[in-house]
């Protein structure tokens, strides 16, 4: 098998995550990019489903723009454990042949993508926030490195081409109900290692705030705010918008909010319609993870702020006086 894959038909192949027989979103971000790259070389993409009941998902798979869907529908899938599942993808890959295998960097997933890799000996980039095709046809996938302080450009040698792709790194396709595609039944040998996993039950990780991920308005917090308490004026301005609250990696290693609201390279990749930087001065690693927004709206002391590169609007001011100012004019705008 060429690393081009010019010799022989090929296709994509897309890992269809979900939760409760529910696609998650980062599943149809990648399954968009996923059908741009299949278009461009004029290849079959194909999607994974694995589970218990989820016909639905495969339904959703096929008007989010696979050509054909492979479901593995079993009992030892109802439940999440990495020996079955890593069983029923490596089946899938020998159904179709891929000559590129995309797959959301969430938990669960990257543990079967890492088995299923070593032990087809697939070459794995991991964590990508940017793909894109070479001349020739090949999966080039940006990744970071070093904590997040160097972003670096993996290449293969040879086909399969295996990447993770973070949540939020490319925009949601358009559902579209009208498209006709196939969903297959696909059998696969069970794993000794699933016998071995028990499961004994799932704890929510939410706190009831507004994640991140998925935010359509996130105001964020960074040096600026000096301590724990300088994230007052920014969540009460988030619980005004009904927006998330997210930080840049200096308030995250500073201890001043918890890791899940970290957002860059290192923390969570984010697109929202509306991204609010409150004293963030706009290192490279935090824009990696933001600059994808639809509007940017910088407030900073510092006029010369990189930030301000980046951002539609730019306030140059005292968070601590603009953030409140702000929270005040949309109570009143909102009606709250």
């Amino acid at each position: 098998m060429t690393a081009t894959g010019k010799d022989t038909p090929m296709s994509i192949l897309v890992y269809i995550d979900h939760a409760a027989g529910v696609g998650k979103p980062i599943s149809w971000e990648v399954l968009g990019k996923a059908r741009s790259l299949a278009d461009r070389l004029a290849v079959e993409l194909i999607g994974f489903v694995a589970g218990k009941q989820v016909s639905a998902v495969a339904t959703d798979a096929i008007a989010y723009g696979a050509d054909r869907v492979l479901v593995a529908d079993d009992a030892a899938l109802a439940q999440f454990r990495a020996g079955a599942c890593t069983a029923a993808f490596k089946a899938a890959i020998a159904a179709a042949a891929p000559r590129i295998i995309l797959a959301p960097a969430v938990a669960g997933v990257r543990d079967v993508t890492a088995l299923a890799a070593c032990e087809l000996g697939i070459g794995l980039a991991a964590d990508c926030q940017s793909l894109e095709l070479d001349d020739d046809g090949n999966l080039r996938a940006d990744r970071p490195i070093f904590a997040g302080n160097i972003l670096t450009t993996v290449t293969f040698k040879a086909a399969p081409q295996m990447a993770t792709v973070r949540p939020r790194s490319f925009a949601l396709p358009a559902r579209d109900g009208a498209r006709a595609g196939v969903v297959e039944p696909l059998a696969f040998a069970s794993d000794t290692r699933a016998e071995q996993e028990e499961v004994l039950g799932f704890e929510s990780a939410q706190t009831g705030a507004v994640s991140v991920e998925n935010a359509s308005i996130i105001v964020s917090g960074g040096r600026g705010v000096k301590g724990a308490e300088g994230f007052a004026p920014i969540r009460e301005l988030a619980q005004t918008l009904g927006a998330a609250v997210g930080a840049s990696r200096a308030a995250v290693d500073a201890g001043w909010i918890p890791y899940a609201h970290q957002v860059g390279q290192t923390g969570k990749t984010v697109r929202p319609d509306l991204y609010i930087a409150c004293g963030i001065s706009g290192a490279i690693q935090h824009l990696a993870g933001m600059s994808n927004a639809r509007v940017i709206v910088a407030i900073n002391k510092d006029k010369d702020a990189p930030i301000f590169n980046v951002a539609q609007y730019g306030i140059v001011g005292d968070l601590f006086v603009v953030a409140p100012a702000l929270t005040a004019a949309f109570k009143a705008r909102l009606g709250r």
